[in-house]
């Protein structure tokens, strides 16, 4: 099988490989129909992170079943299913508590398309072998489609999990989602949708300022435009300590700050103000399959529309090539 390999800064091959085989029963194997980079790929492909190839990349994607072990609860040969980025067991007291990220009986950090805690492979691969699968797939709803959906294994569902953990104890509340990465727009969309009687999305690009308003968010060049303290809820989409440090000021006091960005060196926090404004700021590597029926239910209801965010369609066969352009968040079409 064919499966699209990071070498290094600006190096996309292909690697051909033996098909996975099912060797446990809660094995699957299936074939992705429709996958998306995160944010995460890119930047590794431009050589911005310490990842070093080769490995198999991608961990974004809808698949179909292909094939399943012998527990085979819930799941059938033919379905679409969302393929989580984490590989989790789903019984280990982590998993049961909602934290599939920190699954215990699996190396840790392990996850597809980078080998931080072992070789799973990766999800721009025409097969993929998923362990504990019945627990892992996620059925897709008639209503949705796999390109509507292909983000959900990591940065649609990340941008709902960061919006719904501030709104959860501050219902209607305004949201103020500080831009850069795909998850902001997709964090627009999930806090019109989740009720907060105002959201306002802070970006320098306008064609993403665009998307935003799409959405129904007001939109600024920079949250630096904006009071501060003014937002009980604020979402650090940008992965740049500056973005940051503007989400932190403008956070109301006793007010939540939620940071999907990965930052690879140390950032300076405001800790003497957050302290004395009770403010809260949480990041971390996001659990998908607690969150993905609320996520898909938004998508199948209309509520939610991922499709405006996709910056380009591609088709499977061109990624060496097209993906070296670091298009801002492609769809990839498989078959």
């Amino acid at each position: 099988m064919k499966s699209l390999t990071y070498t290094g800064k600006g190096e996309l091959s292909w690697s051909h490989l033996p098909a996975p085989r099912i060797r446990q029963p809660h094995e699957a194997i299936v074939a992705p129909v429709a996958a998306t980079t995160c944010d995460l790929d890119r930047a590794m492909i431009a050589g911005k992170t310490p990842f070093r190839g080769p490995f198999a990349l991608g961990h974004e994607c809808v698949a179909r079943v292909v094939e399943l072990g012998s527990d085979e609860a819930g799941l059938a040969v033919g379905d679409l299913v969302v393929v989580p980025w984490h590989v989790a067991c789903g019984s280990c007291a982590p998993c049961e508590a909602g934290r599939p990220s920190q699954c215990s009986l699996t190396p840790a950090y392990a996850m597809f398309g980078i080998p931080l805690g072992g070789e799973w492979g990766g999800m721009f691969s025409e097969l993929l072998l998923v362990p504990w699968a019945r627990t892992a797939l996620t059925p897709l709803p008639e209503a949705v489609s796999a390109a509507a959906a292909a983000a959900a294994s990591d940065s649609l569902t990340d941008a709902y999990s960061a919006v719904r953990t501030g709104l959860r104890d501050r219902p209607g509340q305004p949201v103020l989602v500080v831009g850069g990465l795909t998850h902001g727009l997709y964090a627009c969309a999930f806090a019109v949708a989740l009720g907060s009687s105002r959201v306002v999305y802070a970006d320098s690009d306008a064609r993403r300022r665009r998307t935003a308003e799409s959405y129904g968010a007001q939109t600024v060049d920079s949250a630096a435009e904006l009071d501060a303290g003014a937002f009980p809820v604020t979402v650090d989409a940008s992965a740049d300590p500056r973005g940051l440090a503007a989400g932190l000021r403008a956070t109301a006091p006793g007010g939540h700050c939620h940071s999907v960005g990965i930052y690879f060196e140390p950032v300076k926090l405001p800790l003497m103000s957050m302290y004395m404004d009770a403010v809260t700021l949480t990041t971390g590597r996001p659990d998908i399959t607690p969150h993905l029926p609320a996520v898909l239910s938004l998508l199948a209801s209309g509520q939610v529309d991922p499709l405006p965010v996709y910056s380009d369609t591609l088709a499977y066969d061109d990624l060496p090539e097209a993906l070296l352009d670091l298009p801002a968040k492609p769809l990839v079409l498989f078959g």
